[in-house]
């Protein structure tokens, strides 16, 4: 069933577990990801990137997750991940997204205020929740140093002028493959959820390591973004199977990627909806 973030993202909080956030490019990749919330009866945020408009228009996107939304009877979250510009904040949200990102972290800090807070009242009035970003989330990291973090000061200040609903944060994740082991500020992340009351995001999980992220699920983040290990997981389904034809591969592809999924819904400690 298609709803909104809110709720389901402070019982997580709550709770201390995590939300697993799906990025799907293509009808395999959504449907995959709903099976296994489905079959497992546990609350799924399915996303779609602005970046990965290349292979899979908005508009598409919008289709195909209110679909597979609708073919379970599990809280799944239609959430638009990375948005960039405003037009397709408002377009995502017109099409039935029911969680969107806005991500200003490239811009000043009180420009980033402003830009959020625009995007909140607008998704607000449409009943939409909002997650905004601060700190820098690189890609391919090994290590990070101090000024990639999220500070505490700037997490409290961004929540309570913004009223965004979840917060992404910066505690040394990367997106993409990392080059060698992520070094996670935990530190940070305690001292930022003691200060904060809503949410918090862990973007870039992929490949961070299972014990990394179940302690992030279980020291204050609420929802993690997962897109690498999914394809890369589909990637070696495919070479160790045996390509018979274009049905095989599809097969094997989605069965690396639910895998993937049935074994975060574990590390995260994500609980049935109460």
């Amino acid at each position: 069933m298609l709803t909104g973030s809110k709720e389901f993202l402070l019982q997580a909080k709550q709770n201390k577990y995590a939300i697993p956030a799906t990025d799907f490019v293509d009808q395999l990749s959504a449907e995959a990801y709903t099976e296994v919330s489905s079959e497992l009866q546990l609350p799924l945020i399915l996303s779609w990137a602005e970046s990965h408009s290349t292979y899979l228009s908005l508009e598409e996107a919008a289709m195909l997750g209110k679909f597979y939304a609708q073919k379970t009877n599990t809280p799944i979250i239609l959430h638009l991940d990375h948005g960039v510009t405003f037009e397709t904040i408002t377009k995502s949200i017109d099409y039935g997204f029911t969680s969107v990102m806005i991500d200003a972290s490239t811009q000043p800090f009180g420009q980033n205020i402003e830009t959020t807070k625009n995007v909140v009242e607008y998704a607000h009035h449409k009943g939409v929740t909002v997650e905004g970003e601060i700190g820098h989330v690189g890609v391919g990291l090994s290590k990070t140093d101090e000024s990639f973090y999220t500070s505490v000061e700037e997490a409290v200040e961004f929540a309570q002028k913004t009223q965004v609903d979840s917060l992404a944060i910066s505690i040394g994740t990367s997106h993409g493959v990392y080059k060698g082991s992520p070094k996670l500020n935990f530190l940070r992340l305690s001292e930022i959820a003691a200060k904060v009351d809503i949410p918090l995001v862990l973007h870039g999980g992929s490949s961070s390591g299972d014990e990394n992220l179940e302690k992030c699920a279980q020291n204050g983040i609420s929802k993690i973004n997962i897109y690498t290990d999914f394809i890369l997981a589909a990637n070696s389904a495919m070479k160790m199977g045996q390509l018979k034809d274009y049905f095989a591969v599809k097969s094997l592809a989605k069965q690396g990627m639910k895998s993937v999924l049935r074994r975060y819904y574990k590390v995260f400690h994500t609980q049935a909806i109460k």
